[in-house]
């Protein structure tokens, strides 16, 4: 396909598709502005990674890994997007994190958001950065165990839902919170929907209140990856304060962490009770890991058996 082909292909691609990956006209004009050998190398990679086929968006990985070596901020940029949300290479979240940080040293405005979420600095380049080489490709997730339900639950969101799945595993995968935990309490929520308010002025995915979203960084609650990362941030810190015990963070994930001190345990709250009941249903699991470093033990365990690492 000549260059005028795969320009006019994508501008058709991109009024047609929702993508998450998709390019926008701002995006196009980006690619403008690079030299010709980066913006060749771009573009053909933008037609690669809009395809469902694994190998294609391995095959673009390959492109932004060159345009990165020619010292591309937007090559870097969509590389790390890649590593970040395990899109035809190996899901790798330093990777990530240092691509976007080469892209934000050249002002890349998107990558410097990036950095943001992910909370990280790394020196961990990829090899296809550094030298002309390949990048590795992705291995197969092998069938995961336990948590059934939700597992059988996530199988049947439609369509246009399945997308938030893909970042909850990403996001809880980078702070150490199981994945299936953050779809049962989405589940149990808001049913994946992005835009929901409660009557509590509870929003988006996660319901944040006002004053955890504000407690937890998040700006605007409606915007997915903020949303989802200030709620699996709120369940790491809940999962320590109660040093794993899932049935007390959900409780305080619904009720707050004071009313569980209060009442040394689940609170005798109808909604409450029934939250928790509908969530541990889901994700069947009763302990997690913690980090103990992160706050000190909730006063509500004192008269329950000692929490454990795991």
């Amino acid at each position: 396909m000549t260059r005028r082909g795969i320009r006019y292909w994508l501008i058709a691609a991109l009024l047609n598709s929702s993508a998450a990956f998709a390019y926008t006209q701002a995006e196009l004009e980006t690619f403008d502005n690079e030299p010709p050998v980066i913006r060749d190398l771009l573009e053909r990679a933008s037609v690669k990674v809009a395809d469902d086929d694994p190998n294609a968006v391995w095959e673009a990985a390959n492109l932004y890994c060159e345009a990165a070596r020619y010292g591309s901020a937007e090559g870097a940029y969509r590389l790390g997007m890649l590593y970040a949300f395990g899109r035809g290479v190996p899901a790798n979240r330093d990777y990530a994190a240092n691509l976007f940080g080469i892209a934000a040293m050249h002002g890349h405005f998107e990558a410097q958001k990036m950095l943001e979420t992910i909370e990280l600095r790394t020196q961990n380049t990829p090899a296809c950065v550094l030298d002309a080489v390949a990048p590795e490709k992705p291995v197969p997730d092998a069938a995961s165990e336990g948590s059934a339900a939700i597992d059988a639950y996530i199988a049947n969101l439609p369509k246009d839902k399945r997308w938030v799945v893909s970042l909850v595993h990403n996001i809880a995968e980078w702070y150490k919170v199981d994945p299936k935990l953050v779809l049962s309490i989405i589940t149990a929520e808001s049913n994946f929907k992005v835009k929901t308010k409660s009557n509590v002025d509870a929003q988006g995915l996660m319901q944040l209140i006002p004053a955890t979203a504000e407690r937890f960084n998040v700006k605007n609650a409606y915007n997915a990856s903020q949303n989802i990362r200030g709620g699996v941030k709120y369940l790491r810190w809940l999962l320590s304060y109660f040093r794993g015990d899932v049935a007390l963070t959900v409780a305080a994930y619904n009720a707050g962490e004071g009313a569980v001190d209060k009442y040394r345990g689940v609170p005798p709250y109808r909604e409450t009770k029934a939250y928790v009941k509908k969530v541990l249903g889901l994700y069947q699991n009763e302990r997690h890991d913690f980090d103990e470093s992160l706050t000190k033990a909730s006063p509500a365990l004192r008269s329950r058996r000692p929490g454990r690492r795991g």
